[in-house]
């Protein structure tokens, strides 16, 4: 009888539960104390909370099975890029070709919904499951030359020329690039295909993390906080000290500046 368990051992027993008929949790319904009911209601959220985690992550693999139900053997690269907003640091992409087995994967989407810890948890696990991934960052100066569009589309193909394993097939978030593979532009496909929003998720740790380390080469700008992104913050350090080696002069706030940069 579950009523002469205690609520530690309660929550213990309901821990693995995943079920909302699972035997278990129908016989603590009817256990009359009330740290039981607290605890039917936890339980029942958390399953619920699952089947939705489970059925969205089964939704991001649409546009993959579209693609496989034409040819089961095709290997599918997702592509996307981060850093078009920032006015500075460089545009990073990634491309990543999904394995078999994604499972572990269901807390894989935008990179932009998910937190930190997350994102970095996730961007291990596809670095260790993935058949391949790449990196590929376009310099300021690069972007300066051939505007943002333009270095967000070379990241991009440079990510997919980089991978391992030439992939038979392209989801790219909202662009093409000029390569000769068939490709699909997806809007929003960060959210909306694996493949692209562990691209996503790829390219925005890595970016983050080179501009975490520009903070040992300009602490004035607080890189770390901001990314690069025009936040109050980083106009107000724009403004006293001047644009950097890895500002993007072609982005107004930075056009606006009249200083440069000068170590103190």
């Amino acid at each position: 009888m579950l009523e002469n368990k205690s609520l530690t051992q309660l929550k213990a027993l309901m821990a693995d539960v995943k079920d909302l008929d699972d035997d278990r949790l129908v016989a603590l319904r009817k256990d009359p104390r009330q740290g039981a009911k607290k605890l039917v209601q936890q339980v029942e959220k958390r399953i619920q909370r699952q089947a939705a985690a489970y059925k969205a992550y089964q939704a991001r693999l649409t546009y993959e099975r579209q693609v496989l139900d034409q040819d089961p053997g095709l290997l599918i690269a997702g592509v996307d890029e981060v850093g078009r907003g920032p006015i500075a640091g460089p545009v990073v992409a990634a491309a990543v070709i999904l394995p078999c087995d994604t499972h572990r994967w269901i807390a894989v989407t935008d990179s932009k919904q998910i937190s930190d810890k997350t994102r970095r948890q996730m961007a291990d696990l596809i670095r260790q499951e993935a058949v391949a991934y790449a990196i590929c960052e376009i310099s300021p100066q690069i972007i300066d030359q051939v505007n943002i569009y333009q270095a967000s589309r070379l990241a991009m193909k440079g990510a997919v020329d980089q991978l391992s394993v030439q992939p038979d097939y392209l989801l790219i978030d909202a662009m093409t690039v000029d390569l000769d593979i068939p490709q699909m532009a997806i809007t929003k496909g960060d959210s909306k295909s694996l493949s692209i929003a562990a691209a996503s998720i790829l390219a925005k740790v890595y970016r983050d993390d080179y501009m975490i380390q520009m903070v040992q080469e300009y602490p004035e700008y607080h890189f770390d906080q901001h990314m690069g992104y025009p936040t109050s913050v980083h106009l107000q350090a724009l403004a006293k000290y001047g644009q950097t080696s890895i500002h993007r002069q072609s982005f107004g706030p930075v056009q606006r500046t009249q200083k440069n940069y000068k170590p103190s």
